[in-house]
C-alpha cells in the first residue's frame, strides 16, 4: 500500500471515529492555569513570604555592596584627573576588584534565589496537582490540562483548584 492510500485511509478511520454515536458516557475535559495558582494560591504565597524573608538580608547586603561601589567609582572619577599615575592605577585595580567581587556574589545570589524559588514552586505544584487528582475524580474528569492556545472558560476549573489548596492544610 502507498503512503498516500494509507493515509486515506487513516483520515477514513478517524472520521468513522469522530462520526460514531456518542456512548452514555459524556467525556469530560478541565483545564487549570498554574500560573493563576502561583499568583493566588495561600500555599504559593506562604512560600513567596518565606522566600522574601529567607533572602531579604542577602538582597539587602548586596543593595548597600553596590552603592558603595557606585560612590567609589563616582569620587574616583572626579579625583582620577588630580592624582599621581601609580594611585591612579592603584584604585582603579581596587575599584576592577570590587566590581568583581560585587558581580560574584550578585549571580550567587541570584542562582541561590533561583534554587530557593524552583524547590518551593515545585512543593506548590505538587500539592496542587494532587489537589487536581482530587477535583477531577470527584467530578469524574477524564482529563485536566495544563496548557492551551485557548481554552473556553467554562472548562477552567483553576477557581476549584485554588479553593480545594486554600482550604487544605
Amino acid at each position: 500500500m502507498s503512503y498516500l492510500t494509507r493515509q486515506w485511509y487513516a483520515c477514513l478511520l478517524g472520521l468513522a471515529v469522530l462520526s460514531a454515536p456518542v456512548a452514555a458516557q459524556e467525556f469530560r475535559v478541565g483545564f487549570v492555569n498554574t500560573d493563576r495558582i502561583f499568583r493566588e494560591a495561600n500555599t504559593a504565597k506562604a512560600a513567596q513570604t518565606k522566600l522574601e524573608q529567607e533572602f531579604s538580608r542577602r538582597e539587602k547586603e548586596l543593595a548597600e555592596l553596590g552603592n558603595a561601589l557606585k560612590t567609589a567609582s563616582e569620587r574616583f572619577e572626579r579625583e582620577a584627573p588630580t592624582l599621581p599615575e601609580t594611585q591612579r592605577m592603584s584604585r582603579q585595580r581596587q575599584l576592577v576588584e570590587q566590581d568583581r567581587d560585587f558581580q560574584r556574589k550578585r549571580r550567587e545570589f541570584q542562582e541561590d534565589l533561583n534554587a530557593r524559588k524552583n524547590e518551593e514552586l515545585q512543593q506548590v505544584l505538587d500539592r496542587a496537582n494532587r489537589v487536581v487528582r482530587q477535583v477531577a475524580e470527584q467530578e469524574k474528569y477524564d482529563l485536566i490540562l495544563q496548557e492551551a492556545v485557548y481554552i473556553n472558560p467554562k472548562h477552567d476549573i483553576t477557581e476549584k483548584v485554588i479553593k480545594a489548596l486554600n482550604a487544605s492544610k
